[in-house]
């Protein structure tokens, strides 16, 4: 393999430590070590600010080959706190690149390493779980890198969310990018509903598709109250992907909560799990989460399978949940709950990401079904 610089290491705390070398920036980092078996998207999958507090693996051999591009990020700067590839590629050859991989992640200082035997990483995850781990390019000392990784918080019980939302209220006008348009977009509508996203950690080709659909799109913190998302006079709510622990997020649950049967809500992923919080269910951290875009999922009306773009380590637990929800989508990997809708009030949401920017597509309908609720209550509004 091309050795592109320093030795790097991985240390997990159950005692397992790899070398390789660095493709970074020089440093350390601690996080739940996770993996990705997704074979394109690496760079949506390092700016997807869902990975706070996590060092990704990617099952897929190569990567890097596609360099880097400006259009495809998902937020502003890489949010994972590390990144391991059997093989970073020497060269990156695609039209749309400005950088190469390497150079991206030292100039935004993330600790990323080589030559490592991901294989044997993900198989030992599959079989003991998630375990938390650090990854260094300055220590190789083993005690040490052991007993930091041992040390490290992991994701239960943390909020993530705070250290990845945005400040303050933002409008977002940008469309899909011309590649991304598939064709299943709806027209744009007549009037212009506006949608208030609550960002727990949004990705950003979620208020794409808002936009491109026609909808005036304004972006709140995740902390916001019912109160200051009613304000903004909104036809309809979004809430939005997000790292980590949902159920430290109480702030969140209880605006949910007040929000609900006042307009029509549409979550994704951390927002799909505290949409069911904010109903009376209940979540689990599970055992190695799903991670890639190649996740079956079942439609339950339709009968119709899709792939889809997945990232999660918790999920809506199935016992004892609340007659109020109907479950729409289920994972065909291991049957877990991947969807749900209220019975009572217009809330719905899923586990999924329908908007992968990497793709696959196969659920993009879910944002034209939101759009139709949106209609239905800008012509209540206007007493059509």
């Amino acid at each position: 393999m091309f050795r592109q610089g320093n030795p790097g290491f991985l240390a997990l705390e159950d005692g397992t430590v790899f070398e390789g070398v660095s493709i970074g920036a020089e440093g350390e980092m601690d996080g739940e070590v996770v993996f990705n078996t997704s074979m394109t998207g690496y760079q949506e999958i390092l700016t997807d600010p869902s990975y706070r507090g996590q060092i990704v693996t990617m099952t897929y051999p190569m990567i890097g080959n596609v360099g880097i591009n400006e259009e495809d990020l998902e937020s502003g700067f890489p949010r994972i706190a590390g990144f391991i590839v059997r093989e970073c590629s020497r060269l990156h050859s695609n039209f749309r690149a400005n950088s190469s991989l390497p150079n991206y992640l030292k100039k935004h200082g993330i600790v990323a390493i080589a030559g490592i035997d991901t294989r044997a990483i993900v198989r030992k995850i599959r079989s003991t779980g998630a375990l938390k781990g650090i990854i260094s390019t300055i220590d190789s000392d083993a005690a040490s890198l052991l007993k930091k990784a041992k040390d490290s918080l992991g994701l239960v019980g943390r909020d993530l969310v705070r250290e990845v939302m945005p400040s303050g209220p933002v409008s977002w006008d940008a469309p899909l990018h011309s590649l991304a348009i598939n064709g299943s977009e709806s027209p744009v509508p007549k009037s212009q509903p506006h949608v208030v996203c609550l960002d727990f950690g949004m990705k950003w080709n979620i208020p794409r598709h808002l936009a491109q659909r026609g909808n005036k799109v304004t972006i709140l913190p995740g902390s916001a109250t019912a109160d200051e998302v009613l304000a903004q006079k909104p036809d309809g709510v979004f809430l939005s992907n997000g790292p980590g622990d949902p159920e430290p997020l109480t702030y969140a649950i209880q605006t949910i909560k007040n929000l609900l049967g006042k307009k029509p809500v549409f979550g994704i992923c951390l927002g799909h799990q505290l949409l069911s919080l904010a109903g009376g269910a209940t979540t689990f951290k599970m055992k190695f989460g799903h991670r890639g875009s190649n996740q079956p999922v079942l439609n339950c009306k339709t009968g119709q399978v899709e792939i889809t773009s997945q990232n999660h380590g918790f999920a809506v637990q199935e016992e004892g949940l609340p007659a109020c929800f109907e479950v729409t989508h289920r994972n065909l990997n291991d049957n877990t709950i991947a969807g749900v809708r209220h019975k009572e009030v217009e809330a719905f949401s899923v586990q999924y990401h329908p908007e992968a920017s990497a793709g696959p597509h196969d659920s993009s309908y879910l944002f034209n079904e939101f759009q139709l609720a949106l209609d239905r209550e800008v012509a209540k509004r206007s007493g059509v």
